[in-house]
């Protein structure tokens, strides 16, 4: 079964930066697009960006501009960089692929 491991999230200002790390494992990423979501407190699951195997990238209209999603196929792993936050980014993120989730991973954006 694909597990996928998130890290990096925490607590930042408003207009702070973070980096958040998916790795990958018991799939063949290369091959594989990756996504990543958030969940607020109250809301449903939403789609943030996707990364197809050859680097396409797709982004919601709330984040164009201010994330970047990117991987690396030599190391099994899907970034997701977050400028210029917004106490609304607050949220669980969540990688995805092949059906299969990742537990998340907490930021807190304060105003």
């Amino acid at each position: 079964q694909v597990q996928l491991v998130e890290s990096g999230g925490g607590l930042v200002q408003a207009g702070g930066s973070v980096r958040l790390s998916c790795v990958a494992s018991r799939m063949s990423f290369s091959i594989n697009p990756m996504g990543w979501y958030r969940q607020a407190p109250g809301a449903q699951r939403e789609l943030v960006a996707l990364i197809t195997s050859g680097g396409i990238t797709t982004y919601a209209d709330f984040v164009k501009g201010r994330f970047t999603i990117s991987r690396d196929n030599a190391k099994n792993s899907v970034y997701l960089q977050m400028n210029s936050l917004k106490p609304e980014d607050t949220a669980v993120y969540y990688c995805h692929s092949l059906g299969s989730w990742g537990k998340g991973t907490l930021v807190t954006v304060s105003s």
